[in-house]
């Protein structure tokens, strides 16, 4: 047992009425033919594989127990277990063989420890950079046909009498574009469209609009109570 490997098994579902006992059996038969150690099992339960690893707690909790050098292998049902984008499988694959841990997936019969496995899971390697390649040209299209169409592209302008209101507070020093720990990003609706306001808090030009926002006002008070303080006296 001592020189046994440490496994740990990812079981996924992606709705609440599926099973994961399926998967459970098949890969508690390879682990008692192999031998393993099983340290875990990972269970993400009605969670979509197109999830990010944020959104997968067990996932999540299995990458930092291998990060951790708890595990020496990493067994799932099949691939589409581990993820459904090739880029995010080839990704996890990566940081696996960073960390020397193997990769076993047992619809595919891919074993990371035999020269079929690394020549398999390359094969992914190749076919994810080529999804790169895809994605990139469908969207420069896209961008492309948009100019062609005349669309404007970026974030809506400011009206202009707004702009002229954060330009006399830039100029009177009571915003800064410079980095700062309490910056924030705030939203605002505005005749039917989005506002996103970043990189710096501008009270006034949110207030000068008719908009509804959250948050900004409130955390420059906070963060910067002697700007709040001359901006009411001269409001």
């Amino acid at each position: 047992m001592g020189n046994a490997q440490r496994v740990g098994i990812y079981l996924r579902v992606s709705t609440v009425r599926q099973t994961v006992e399926n998967q459970r059996q098949d890969l508690m038969r390879v682990a008692e033919q192999r031998g393993w150690q099983i340290v875990e099992e990972y269970v993400d339960h009605g969670i979509s594989g197109s999830k990010g690893r944020e959104e997968r707690p067990a996932f999540k909790r299995l990458a930092k127990a291998a990060a951790a050098g708890n595990l020496d292998f990493v067994a799932a049902w099949s691939i589409d277990r581990i993820g459904r984008s090739l880029q995010q499988l080839v990704e996890f694959m990566s940081e696996l063989q960073d960390q020397g841990v193997g990769l076993y997936l047992h619809q595919q019969n891919i074993d990371s420890s035999t020269a079929a496995g690394k020549a398999m899971l390359s094969m992914c390697g190749v076919f994810a950079e080529f999804e790169r390649s895809i994605i990139v040209e469908r969207v420069n299209a896209g961008l492309a046909r948009a100019r062609t169409q005349g669309k404007i592209l970026g974030r809506p302008k400011l009206d202009a009498a707004t702009e002229v209101r954060i330009r006399t507070l830039r100029a009177a020093g009571m915003v800064s574009t410079k980095p700062q720990s309490w910056r924030v990003s705030a939203s605002a609706q505005c005749s039917g469209s989005l506002l996103r306001v970043n990189q710096v808090v501008v009270w006034t030009a949110l207030s000068a609009t008719r908009c509804r926002f959250t948050a900004a006002s409130e955390v420059w008070r906070r963060a910067q109570p002697q700007w709040f303080d001359r901006f009411e006296q001269i409001r």
